[in-house]
């Protein structure tokens, strides 16, 4: 394994300017005023939003008013990804020292009212190779967290690693990354609004990161940086809100 094996994606097609454009957005929104004066309140407004819009990419279009109020307790997947959501400030130290672990709890938590308890946690077979070489991969590379984020959602959503919730295990372990690498450490960027806001693109991008092209990947790591954009767009709009309550 090169010293940092995700270096060359920057050199792909459109994503350092991606990247760059995640960095201008992500401080436009920590310039917000609101945001330094209730910092808490956006964070707990951006992770019912994230779980929401997980849920809905999962297929479980729920209105977000439904999962705020609590009219939305009867699907189990949308309380999985609240629960998941949830657990992003106690799994985060875990995370930089053991990527796997906490991928297993947190198909623990996303999957726990929908299949039997013996196989919360265990990866799908034939997945656990590449999963290693994920968390080798995670302990290798200085690329910015934008690109090591991607990698992660693209790998446990690309493997279906992580089934019936592979999706919002992926996109709660890109939040992680984000919050570990110092991008977003406050967990504030609503990024999977983003992809919902993205959709058509969200399902095309991954068929590409799927091919293992370098167009493919490119392509995949190009729409994570729109989303992430588009989710610290979601937190200025959360700021806003609460300014106007």
């Amino acid at each position: 394994m090169p010293s940092d094996p995700l270096a060359p994606l920057l050199d792909l097609p459109g994503v350092a300017d991606g990247v760059a454009r995640t960095r201008t957005a992500v401080d436009t929104l920590l310039g917000n005023r609101e945001l330094r004066r209730n910092s808490a309140d956006v964070s707990g407004e951006s992770s019912l939003r994230g779980a929401w819009a997980s849920a809905w990419l999962a297929g479980h279009e729920v209105p977000l008013e439904d999962v705020r109020s609590g009219a939305a307790t009867g699907d189990p997947t949308v309380q999985g990804a609240l629960r998941a959501q949830s657990a992003i400030g106690s799994l985060a130290d875990t995370w930089r020292h053991a990527p796997r672990q906490v991928l297993a709890r947190l198909h623990a938590l996303a999957a726990a009212d929908l299949i039997d308890a013996d196989d919360l946690g265990r990866p799908a077979a034939g997945t656990a190779e590449r999963l290693d070489t994920l968390a080798l991969v995670l302990a290798s590379t200085q690329a910015p967290a934008v690109v090591v984020a991607a990698i992660v959602h693209g790998e446990v959503l690309g493997l279906d690693a992580f089934a019936p919730v592979s999706g919002v295990v992926a996109r709660v372990a890109a939040r992680l990354v984000l919050v570990d690498r110092g991008l977003d450490p406050k967990s504030l960027v609503v990024v999977e609004a983003g992809h919902r806001e993205l959709r058509a693109e969200y399902e095309a991008a991954l068929a590409g990161y799927r091919s293992a092209t370098p167009a493919g990947i490119g392509r995949w790591l190009v729409h994570c940086c729109d989303a992430l954009v588009a989710g610290a767009q979601e937190a200025t709009a959360i700021c806003q809100a609460i300014a106007r309550a």
